[in-house]
This record gives structure tokens, sequence and C-alpha cells, in this order.
């Protein structure tokens, strides 16, 4: 499920059911010698996340990326977004990441964080292997996430 109007009212119907919100998170580069690997990183997680979404549509909830730059990156406000999203029903608040720094609050909040790996180049077919094998991954930390409750 995405964040629309049409999702979102599926939500509110079922909530005991669509218990996860996937929040990526997407840290924005505009340095002249950064910009092409933060775009592509970027071009990566979104990719990611939706897949993520396309193979648990039903058990969770893509939201918007959080996006942060170097100067504007502040912890407390992903553990305030994890609360929120808690008192609006979400059980489990998972963030996905390519960015290594977010791992350090993992005493505060769930955090996938996977390596880019740039899909431009790439033609169709490979990137969905590539996803693939990232989604192989993922599902055994959602499993273990899901199985705690």
């Amino acid at each position: 499920m995405y964040f629309n109007v049409k999702d979102v009212q599926q939500f509110e119907a079922q909530k005991d059911f669509i218990d996860t919100a996937i929040v990526p998170l997407l840290s924005l580069d505009f340095q002249e010698q950064s910009i092409k690997q933060s775009s592509s990183a970027a071009e990566y997680l979104m990719s990611l996340t939706a897949f993520i979404e396309q193979q648990f549509k039903g058990r969770l909830m893509l939201v918007p990326p959080f996006s942060y730059t170097e100067q504007t990156k502040s912890g407390l406000f992903v553990p305030l977004l994890k609360e929120e999203l808690h008192n609006a029903g979400f059980k489990h608040v998972i963030f996905v990441t390519c960015d290594h720094s977010w791992t350090s609050l993992q005493d505060q909040i769930d955090v996938i964080w996977l390596p880019a790996i740039p899909l431009e180049s790439m033609d169709k077919e490979v990137k969905k292997k590539v996803l693939e094998d990232q989604l192989k991954q993922v599902i055994p930390i959602l499993s273990s996430k899901w199985s705690q409750s």
C-alpha cells in the first residue's frame, strides 16, 4: 500500500492487518562530487522499497521518504516520526536506508541498512533480479519483526 487516498482508505478499514509502515530514509547530497552517487542511491532505495511494497501489499504501507541533507539530518526527527506512525496504528515502523550512520540509532528505531547498488545502467531484467536478491535479505528481517508481536 502507498500513502495515497485509495490505499489510506483501505488502511483505515483494515488496520488490524496492515500493521507495518516502511519509511525510506533518503539522503540528498547536492555537492558536485556527490550528487550522482546520491541520486543513484535514491533511485535504488525508492526502487527497492516499491518492490518490497509490491511483495507485501496488504501487510504494509510504504510512506513517502524522509529526505534529508547532511546539514538537516537529525536523529531526533526520526524517532518522533516512528512515534507518530505508532500512534496512527502501525505496530511496526521500519526505516530502510543506504546511509550506514542510521544504524547507530538501532536502540531507538528499527532500521534496515543496505548498501546502494547502482541500477541506472542495468536493463530491466537484471534490475529485477538485483531487487529480488535484495528482497531475500529483507524478508527474514521483516519476518522476525512480525513474529515478535
